[in-house]
């Protein structure tokens, strides 16, 4: 299943970096593909994972979650 989730705040790779490290930590995420300048990542998941698991990732990683 592939999702896209809206993120805000990245400004380089270095920043995708951090946020696909963060994302691909989660139970049921199997691959993030954040883009910068799309202020977005393109999720590949293996289960359901609840937004409030992908926002609190997001956040904890230090970016803003985009509704």
């Amino acid at each position: 299943m592939e999702k896209t989730i809206k993120i805000n705040g990245m400004m380089c790779p270095h920043c995708e970096r951090h946020v696909k490290e963060a994302l691909e930590a989660i139970d049921g995420v199997e691959t993030a593909t954040p883009s910068h300048t799309a202020n977005n990542a393109v999720l590949t998941l293996s289960a359901d994972v609840p937004d409030k698991t992908l926002k609190a990732a997001v956040e904890a990683a230090g970016y803003q979650w985009a509704e």
